[in-house]
């Protein structure tokens, strides 16, 4: 087993709010590892949206330039193609584990490891997602103005879903199972009231070509027109290192973190999706920017690791109180 160089902060997951945390805390001059395997929940996506200067380019273009600004900054490096498997105390840091059989320890700790969606079992949905199938009003619901939408998920929790969406699509279908309290003679009248059709039935295949979806074939196969479909998914945590350090969730499984990033565990920072909040890249960026700062601020008047520089003098242990 190799053991690579210690580091002063590691950074698991190298997505939005990862580059961001690596890249603050390289600023201090801190040494950073940046451990990154390539499993972004929006990898998928053609095109993000609302990024200040990057709106309408793609996920994979916006992480591209970060990488390259990151690898600018000489205290910081990026490990590609693993993940860390395992995280131990150290008496004044953590080791690592990496899936790669090498280990590194690190003075402080940046989870930045996201969420996976549990997507629909739909025949065909892998083709559309990310192009005409979303989970995000927020995010896509912009650019399906003027368009014919289905909402499929849960079937007692999409109403609030198919109501958002009316801020820009010209219909919405909601489809909902047959034993579900939407598909009742008093709900429907209400529902379209408000330009919602309600259709009682299982999805099973999407429709169309290119990514240009069509149709929503269901179970007994009907079919439903639509341009565009979003679906309420539920999400999990994609690491559990989180758990391993044992860091507190929220009741909706949520890492719990305060306005610093941190986690109850010392010296433990998490950031991104996995924490409470919107899911959007700027968020993500925001809190990795200010997980990054944290950590390197934590480390004042510390000489760390052999090839750190040497540290500024801790304003707290200099001035008087």
């Amino acid at each position: 087993m190799r053991r690579r160089d210690a580091v002063d902060v590691a950074v698991v997951g190298g997505g939005y709010s990862g580059i961001s945390a690596a890249m603050w805390a390289a600023r201090y001059r801190r040494r950073v590892m940046v451990v990154d395997g390539g499993q972004q929940r929006n990898r998928a996506t053609e095109t993000a949206h609302g990024y200040l200067g990057f709106d309408g380019a793609s996920p994979a273009t916006i992480l591209e330039r970060a990488r390259a600004d990151l690898s600018r900054y000489r205290h910081a490096e990026i490990v590609d193609g693993t993940e860390v498997d395992e995280v131990r105390f150290l008496p004044d840091g953590f080791l690592l584990q990496l899936a790669d059989d090498t280990t590194c320890e690190a003075r402080r700790l940046i989870l930045a490891t996201g969420v996976r969606d549990l997507l629909p079992d739909i025949e065909r949905f892998e083709d559309f997602y990310g192009k005409a199938a979303f989970t995000c009003p927020s995010c896509d619901g912009y650019e399906v103005q003027g368009q014919a939408v289905a909402v499929i998920g849960d079937s007692d929790q999409i109403a609030g879903l198919a109501l958002s969406l009316l801020d820009w699509a010209s219909s919405v279908t909601m489809i909902v199972d047959p034993n579900s309290s939407l598909a009742d003679a008093e709900t429907r009248p209400r529902l379209a009231e408000h330009r919602i059709n309600v259709v009682t039935g299982t999805p099973r295949a999407l429709i169309g070509t290119d990514g240009r979806l069509e149709a929503l074939r269901l179970g007994d196969d009907s079919i439903v027109d639509c341009e565009a479909l979003f679906c309420r998914v539920d999400h999990e945590q994609r690491s559990d290192l989180a758990k391993q350090l044992g860091c507190d969730f929220t009741d909706e499984g949520c890492v719990s973190v305060d306005e610093h990033c941190n986690t109850n565990v010392n010296h433990v920072y998490a950031v991104g999706d996995m924490t409470p909040g919107p899911h959007l890249i700027q968020v993500a960026a925001a809190q990795g920017a200010t997980a990054g700062v944290a950590a390197a601020q934590s480390l004042r008047g510390e000489t760390t690791t052999a090839r750190s520089p040497q540290p500024a003098p801790d304003p707290d242990r200099v001035l008087p109180s």
